[in-house]
């Protein structure tokens, strides 16, 4: 595998391993160098702390007042050896002329080293090659009662035991090292193999070219997609999401509960279990909406939900259903009409032409009375077909649909698809509610539609059971619905749109019940 396909987990291990060595090869080198130092300061100090031992010793002194002072100082520096570390011990003349040394064949020979700070009267320390080899030594004044220098006092440790202590110190700091290279790379092939199963084994490269087509995917699709987390903030929303949901500034870090979303597509964010094709309704928009968690090695980190734009569809829906109402409306009344003709027909062979007349003529009055009635009031023609069929609908499920005497309706500036959902699904809801309630009225719905100042009102009544007061506040939310759960897909859907319709033309709505539900809605619209 060439170094450009390694993956990302194993040049960070390569790259971990190599600091955790060059870190602790230099920390091994720096604690060799500081034990070093230290064993040198430690010879220094020893060694001028026995010299100052021998010079201030007054044997010292009263062997230098006699004729052969080597005679006396030759066995107290042998005993000062005995008992001390030092290798050697040096008494010497102010000028450097031995009075004592290791070997007794050196005394009277000059000393080999450096007094001149020790004839001033002070102490010197340095690292000299004499006669023993090299050495740490100490050279200090000895003083007699005026503050004369009378003899010099010179005390060594050869380097060569500073070696041997050094390097017993140096195994010490190779062992901790070696310890501390072994922690390093058993860390690292952890983090290694970690860092392997997150990023699946791919190198940094790949990583970029999956991030860069992630990115351009995101901004790429017409669909909306949502990352929450375990929080319940959101982490990802891509220009689709943002869009559909009509925020104008990124929601990356916020939290779903201040999007300002309907309380059902909050709960839909916030589910912890998959939800398919779910509709959702929005002050402008109607939304599919499917939600799934996302899992990994350690627990669920999130959800992902995916946005569509259901909107035009749900608007094409309602025309269709409009039109597939007009469609049974004119099967019902050609059913009917058939029925009709071969009543006349029938009275016709009988010989009773007359009741053929009359019975013709009766009935045609009666369903030429009801579109007159439509047609004079309203002059929308959409609206006008959807109130013949919706009447021709409420017809053939026996229950009387009555435009009041004061509906008028001349063409608005309102969208006519607009006015169908509201309208629609109003009357929808008030024949169903008053099927429901023919156990104690003939079922009946009553149709307002006429203008009121600078407001289109539309007025739907009712003789159902009309509706909970504690229900009322919920009426217009997706999903609320006094239909059986049973029923088909997009049960509690209708108020839910009509809500959305009279947001968006920041009208209002109001529900209340006098014998049944009756629906308010007042419109900001003007004449086109």
């Amino acid at each position: 595998m060439g170094n450009g396909r390694r993956s990302l987990a194993r040049q960070l291990l390569l790259l971990q391993v190599a600091g955790v060595v060059v870190l602790v090869a230099v920390g091994a080198v720096l604690a060799y160098v500081n034990a070093a130092a230290a064993a040198d300061r430690r010879a220094g100090d020893e060694v001028t702390a026995v010299a100052h031992t021998m010079a201030d010793s007054p044997a010292v002194l009263a062997a230098l007042s006699t004729p052969d002072p080597s005679a006396q100082l030759q066995p107290l520096a042998g005993q000062v050896l005995a008992d001390t570390q030092v290798d050697f011990i040096t008494i010497m003349t102010p000028e450097g002329i031995r009075y004592t040394h290791p070997n007794p064949a050196l005394v009277g020979q000059r000393y080999l080293g450096t007094i001149t700070e020790a004839q001033q009267g002070k102490t010197y320390v340095e690292t000299y090659t004499g006669t023993l080899g090299p050495s740490k030594r100490a050279i200090v004044p000895v003083f007699d009662g005026n503050r004369k220098v009378v003899a010099l006092v010179a005390v060594g440790i050869k380097t060569e035991v500073i070696s041997a202590d050094l390097a017993g110190q140096l195994s010490a700091v190779i062992m901790v090292a070696t310890v501390a290279l072994a922690v390093g790379v058993a860390g690292s092939f952890w983090v290694s193999a970690r860092l392997r199963r997150q990023t699946r084994g791919l190198a940094p490269a790949e990583l970029a070219g999956i991030f860069a087509y992630y990115e351009a995917t995101l901004h790429a699709v017409r669909e909306g997609l949502v990352l929450v987390d375990a929080d319940q903030r959101v982490v990802l929303c891509n220009d689709g999401a943002r869009d559909l949901l009509g925020l104008t500034e990124d929601p990356a870090g916020m939290p779903v509960a201040e999007l300002g979303l309907p309380a059902s597509l909050a709960d839909a964010f916030s589910a912890q279990f998959p939800r398919t094709d779910e509709i959702h309704v929005t002050d402008t928009r109607v939304l599919v909406v499917s939600t799934a968690p996302v899992h990994s090695d350690e627990r669920s980190p999130g959800t992902v939900i995916t946005l569509r734009d259901h909107t035009d569809l749900q608007q094409l829906t309602g025309e269709l259903n409009t039109t597939r109402g007009l469609a049974e409306s004119l099967r019902s009344q050609a059913h009917e009409a058939a029925n009709r003709l071969h009543t006349v027909v029938s009275l016709v062979e009988l010989g009773r032409e007359r009741e053929a007349v009359e019975f013709a003529t009766a009935e045609l009055e009666i369903a030429q009375r009801l579109t007159d009635r439509v047609v004079g009031a309203v002059s929308e023609p959409v609206l006008a077909a959807l109130l013949l069929g919706k009447a021709a609908e409420a017809s053939e499920r026996g229950v009387e649909l009555v435009l009041t005497d004061d509906t008028a309706l001349d063409e608005l500036d309102i969208e006519s698809r607009d006015l169908v959902t509201v309208l629609g699904n109003l009357v929808d809801n008030a024949i169903d509610a008053a099927i429901e309630g023919t156990e104690t009225a003939k079922p009946k719905v009553t149709v307002t539609a006429r203008m009121d100042g600078a407001e289109l009102l539309i007025r739907v009544a009712d003789t159902g059971p009309g509706v909970a007061d504690a229900a009322r506040s919920e009426a217009f939310q997706r999903g609320w619905s006094t239909k059986p759960h049973d029923c088909p897909a997009g049960r509690g859907l209708g108020l839910a749109l009509v809500g959305q319709v009279v947001r968006r033309y920041h009208g209002s709505i109001d529900l209340r019940n006098d014998g049944g539900a009756v629906f308010t809605v007042r419109i900001p619209a003007a004449p086109r």
